[in-house]
C-alpha cells in the first residue's frame, strides 16, 4: 500500500536521462530505416516515436500501402524498388505476410528495430522541447511518455527529424517552408495557383467485412448526411474500402500541423458518411451482410512543414532526371498533386504526372541549412511543393534515410556535421558505404577499392546465353502493343523469331527501340521497324532481322505493335533481368497508356510500356540467333546489383546440374566480410499492406548456397534464403586464394546472382 500526503508544494515526473550518438524524431519507415541503418554502424541510437507502432501512414492505425519509384508497376521505372533497408523489409514482409495484414507488418517492424542491441525505442513517447547549445546546434530534447508518465531528456551530438510534422526542426528554429511556391521562384509551370491551394490534405480509411448475415447500421449523428455533398460521391462502390478511398481527402486549406483534430473530426464525418451510404441508401444491396470492421482513429497526413536543405529539390530535377556529384538516393513517384479541398472539390482527386524515368535525390536535401547537427528525413527533405509531390511517398522517404543513417555514422568517426560530407572524398566515402549496403543510387558507378572481388579472376561453371524462350501452352492477344525487354549488347543486333498465331492473313509491325536516355525505360526512340505478313496458322515461327547495331551495351524493346486477331505465344522460362510489357494504363496512377500534359506544364509526353503481375506476367515467346550473351560473370562486378543499363547479374546455363562460379587471387586474400546479391524482382512493388501478392518468395532468388574456400572447406551454407542481400560475417578471418560460391537450389528461375563483394 502506498499513501502519500498532499506535500504542499508541485511534484516533478519522473526523469530519465538518455545519452546517444544519433536521436531521431519520428519512428514512420523513414526513421525505422535510418536507426536501423545508423545502428549497424555501430551508433547509439535514440528513437522517439509518439505512436504506440511504428510505421506511420504503413501502421495498422494508418494502413496505406507504402510505394515508391515502381508506382503500383504502373509508369516506366523498371527495377526501380528502393533498396537497402527498406528493401530488406518489404522483401521480409512479402515472405511472411503477402496477403497484407497490417498488423503483421506493426510486428515486423517491431521486430527488426527490437533486433539491434544498439537502438532505443521509445514508444508512446512525444518530443515537447529543445535544449539548444547556440543558435546553430543542438544539444538536446525532452520527450513525455503518457503511458508511463515520464520525462526522458535525451543529450546527442547528431539529431535527425523524420517526425512528418517537422517538429523538432521547428523548435530548434531551422528553416522550413509550408504551402506552394510561385511558378517562378523555381521555374515551376506546374505549381498550382490560389484556386487548386497550397497544401495536401489528410486522408482517413475503412474496411469492411462480410459476416455471411445481414447487418444493419446506424450512423453516429456527427455522419455526413448528404452525400451530394460528395462531387465525386458516383465513383464511390461497395468495393470502396481501404486504400481505394485515398481521395476521402480533407484540411488542404486549414493548418495542417495545428488543425488536425478539426480535420479529424471531418474525415470521420466523411467516412461514417460513406458507409452509412453503402448500407444504406439501397443502392448496394450486396452490403447487406457487411459490417464495419475498422475505421481509422488518427489521419494519415500528406504535407505539413518541409526544412529547407543547402539544395532545394524542383519540377526539373525530377522531369529532367538532372544528376547531381552528391546523389545518395533516389525518386521515380509521378508528381502527384492534389485539389485542397479534397473530397469536397470538383476536380479530379488527384493530378500525376510522370517522368520518363528514376531521378536523383542530392545530399544538400537531408539536412538543415541552418541547424548544424540536424539531419532532415521522411517527407521533410528540402523539396518544392511541385517537387515534393513525388518525393513524399513513403518507400522513397525511407530510401532517403538510410542515407541519413550512413552519414551519421560518417559524421560521428571524423566528428563532422552534416554539410562537411560535401567534400569529394567524404562524398565517396558516403555513396560507397551506401552501395554496399545495398542502397541504389542510379547512374552512380564507383569502384569500391576494398571490395577484394575487384580484383579477383572470376569463371563460372557455365554463363546463360539468351538464344530460346520456347512457347508455352499461352498465347496473348495483340489487341494491345506488347514488347520484350532484353539487355543487349553493343554492336549488331541478334536476328529474333517470334511465334504468333493468325486468324487469316495479316501485316504485324515490329519495332526496335531503346530509351533516348541510358537507365530510362520508357522506348521513346525507334530504330528499326519491320513489317511482317501472316497467314493463318497456330504458332508459326517468324523470323525478324532489324539489320542495326546499337553503340552501347543497353535495354532493347522488341514492339510488336496491336493487330486484331493475332496472338503471340508466351513462355514459361523467366530468366532474370528480361521483361515482358504491355503498351496500356495502370488506373491507379494514369488516365490513359499515353501521358499528354497540358502545354507549358513542364511534362514529357510520352507511352507507358507496363509489366503485368504474376501469374499473368509471363515473357513473350523468343528465340535469338545469335544468342544474347549479357550474363556472363564480367556482370558480377558492376556497380550496381540489379538491371540497370545493363543485366547486372550472372546466370547459370539452364542445363547446368551444379551451378557454380569461383573467385580466384594470385595470393591469399583475408576474408572476413562476404556478401552476396540475389534477384528478388525490384520490378515487383512489393505493397505493404491490403494488397495481394502472388508469391512469397521472388521466384528468380536463389534459396539454398554455399560457400568454399581453397581447400574445399565449406566456411558459410544457407538453406531457405529468400531476401536480396545475404552479408555474411565470418566468426574468424579466412585467408584463401579463391572462394566457390555453390548454387545449391533455386526456385523457378535459372540460378543468377547480381553481385559478389568481398572485405578484409
Amino acid at each position: 500500500m502506498i499513501t502519500v500526503d498532499s506535500g504542499g508544494s508541485e511534484r516533478t515526473l519522473r526523469t530519465i536521462p538518455l545519452q546517444g550518438d544519433l536521436a531521431i524524431i519520428g519512428g514512420g519507415l523513414a526513421g525505422v530505416c535510418c536507426a536501423i541503418t545508423a545502428a549497424r554502424e555501430g551508433l547509439k541510437v535514440v528513437m522517439v516515436q509518439d505512436r504506440p507502432v511504428l510505421g506511420g501512414n504503413a501502421s495498422s492505425e494508418v494502413r496505406l500501402w507504402a510505394l515508391g519509384a515502381t508506382s503500383h508497376q504502373g509508369n516506366n521505372n523498371r527495377w526501380a524498388r528502393e533498396g537497402g533497408v527498406i528493401n530488406e523489409i518489404m522483401v521480409e514482409n512479402t515472405w511472411r505476410n503477402r496477403e497484407g495484414n497490417p498488423l503483421y507488418f506493426d510486428a515486423l517492424l517491431l521486430e527488426k528495430v527490437r533486433l539491434e542491441d544498439n537502438i532505443t525505442l521509445l514508444l508512446n513517447t512525444a518530443m515537447i522541447s529543445v535544449t539548444m547549445m547556440d543558435a546553430s546546434r543542438i544539444g538536446g530534447v525532452r520527450a513525455f511518455n503518457s503511458q508511463n508518465s515520464t520525462l526522458y531528456e535525451i543529450a546527442a551530438p547528431l539529431f535527425c527529424d523524420a517526425s512528418g510534422d517537422g517538429i523538432l526542426g521547428y523548435l530548434s528554429g531551422a528553416a522550413y517552408r509550408a504551402g506552394a511556391e510561385a511558378a517562378d521562384e523555381f521555374d515551376e509551370p506546374f505549381a498550382p495557383d490560389a484556386s487548386y491551394g497550397e497544401l495536401l490534405g489528410h486522408s482517413i480509411f475503412f474496411y469492411t467485412k462480410d459476416t455471411g448475415t445481414p447487418v444493419k447500421y446506424v450512423a453516429p449523428e456527427f455522419a455526413l448526411k448528404d452525400i451530394g455533398q460528395i462531387p465525386r460521391h458516383q465513383h464511390i462502390t461497395a468495393k470502396s474500402v481501404g486504400c481505394s478511398l485515398w481521395w476521402l481527402e480533407y484540411g488542404g486549406r486549414l493548418d495542417t500541423v495545428h488543425d488536425t483534430e478539426e480535420i479529424k473530426w471531418e474525415l470521420w464525418k466523411v467516412a461514417y458518411g460513406v458507409w452509412d451510404h453503402l448500407k444504406n441508401s439501397g443502392k448496394f444491396p450486396e452490403t447487406i451482410t457487411h459490417t464495419l470492421e475498422w475505421i481509422g482513429a488518427i489521419p494519415g497526413k500528406r504535407e505539413s512543414r518541409r526544412l529547407e536543405g543547402d539544395y532545394m529539390l524542383s519540377q526539373s530535377d525530377v522531369v529532367e532526371q538532372k544528376q547531381h556529384d552528391d546523389a545518395v538516393s533516389f525518386g521515380g513517384w509521378a508528381i502527384d498533386l492534389h485539389p485542397a479541398d479534397g473530397v469536397y472539390s470538383e476536380k479530379p482527386g488527384c493530378t500525376q504526372y510522370h517522368s520518363k524515368g528514376v531521378y536523383q535525390i542530392p545530399w544538400r536535401c537531408l539536412y538543415s541549412r541552418n541547424i548544424d547537427n540536424l539531419f532532415v528525413a521522411g517527407r521533410l527533405i528540402s523539396a518544392s511543393h511541385v517537387a515534393y509531390g513525388s518525393t513524399r511517398v513513403m518507400m522513397t522517404a525511407a530510401h532517403n534515410a538510410q542515407a541519413v543513417g550512413m552519414a551519421a555514422a560518417l559524421c560521428k568517426e571524423g566528428v563532422l556535421a552534416p554539410r562537411d560530407l560535401l567534400s569529394p572524398p567524404r562524398m565517396t566515402a558516403l555513396q560507397t558505404r551506401l552501395m554496399r549496403t545495398g542502397q541504389f543510387i542510379p547512374h552512380l558507378a564507383l569502384h569500391d577499392g576494398k571490395d577484394l572481388v575487384q580484383e579477383a579472376v572470376i569463371t563460372a561453371s557455365s554463363e546463360y546465353g539468351l538464344a530460346h524462350l520456347p512457347p508455352g501452352n499461352m498465347t496473348a492477344s495483340l489487341d494491345s502493343a506488347r514488347a520484350l525487354l532484353v539487355p543487349a549488347g553493343k554492336g549488331v543486333f541478334p536476328e529474333v523469331t517470334l511465334y504468333f498465331t493468325a486468324d487469316a492473313d495479316h501485316q504485324v509491325e515490329v519495332q526496335l527501340r531503346v530509351a533516348e536516355k541510358l537507365g530510362n525505360y520508357t522506348p521513346d526512340k525507334t530504330i528499326s521497324t519491320k513489317l511482317i505478313t501472316l497467314t493463318p496458322g497456330t504458332t508459326v515461327a517468324t523470323p525478324v532481322q532489324f539489320d542495326v547495331a546499337l553503340d552501347t551495351a543497353q535495354y532493347a524493346f522488341i514492339c510488336i505493335m496491336p493487330c486484331e486477331g493475332v496472338s503471340i505465344a508466351l513462355s514459361d522460362e523467366m530468366p532474370t533481368a528480361v521483361l515482358s510489357l504491355v503498351h496500356s494504363a495502370n488506373e491507379k496512377v494514369a488516365k490513359s497508356a499515353v501521358q499528354t500534359p497540358p502545354g507549358g506544364s513542364g511534362f514529357d509526353r510520352f507511352e507507358f510500356w507496363l509489366p503485368e503481375r504474376r501469374p499473368h506476367g509471363k515473357l513473350l515467346a523468343a528465340s535469338f540467333q545469335p544468342s544474347i550473351k549479357s550474363f556472363g560473370v564480367e556482370q558480377i562486378k558492376t556497380s550496381y546489383t540489379r538491371p540497370f543499363i545493363q543485366s547486372n547479374a550472372w546466370v547459370a546455363g539452364k542445363e547446368d546440374a551444379n551451378p557454380h562460379i569461383t573467385l580466384s587471387w594470385k595470393q591469399p586474400q583475408p576474408i572476413r566480410t562476404i556478401s552476396l546479391f540475389f534477384d528478388v524482382d525490384y520490378d515487383h512493388a512489393m505493397e505493404s499492406v491490403q494488397y495481394g501478392h502472388h508469391d512469397n518468395a521472388m521466384p528468380f532468388c536463389v534459396k539454398a548456397f554455399q560457400i568454399k574456400d581453397d581447400q574445399g572447406t565449406v566456411i558459410h551454407t544457407e538453406s531457405d534464403n529468400h531476401q536480396g542481400r545475404c552479408c555474411i560475417e565470418l566468426r574468424e578471418t579466412v585467408t584463401t586464394s579463391s572462394l566457390t560460391i555453390d548454387i545449391l537450389e533455386t526456385r523457378d528461375a535459372p540460378a543468377a546472382l547480381c553481385g559478389v563483394r568481398c572485405y578484409e
